[in-house]
């Protein structure tokens, strides 16, 4: 399974929220779960119930520092396939390269 998240706080004093993003990033790339951060969403690939704990946790962490937080989630759940953190974009890419 696939997770794409992104957790922010929200009604804090300032308007960036950089360094409490970079801790919830800690805590995913902590887990060791095979993971990507862009500047959008952190991606995390693993079974159900090990993403949702780490989607957790970070959100946990954000929380310690915000009177509130902000999650959006996206999942692509797909039983018995691992590796789709990099086998979809090759694929797409592969599909580029053809029509070119």
């Amino acid at each position: 399974m696939l997770v794409a998240f992104s957790v922010a706080p929200a009604g804090g004093e300032s308007d960036s929220v950089s360094k409490a993003v970079a801790e919830a990033v800690r805590v995913v790339r902590e887990s060791g779960l095979p993971s990507e951060t862009t500047s959008m969403f952190t991606t995390v690939e693993g079974e159900w119930d090990e993403v949702m704990a780490v989607v957790k946790r970070a959100v946990d962490v954000v929380a310690q520092g915000a009177p509130r937080v902000s999650l959006v989630l996206k999942a692509d759940i797909r039983p018995g396939h691992t590796n789709q953190l990099v086998a979809k974009v090759e694929r797409v890419e592969r599909h580029l390269r053809e029509e070119s």
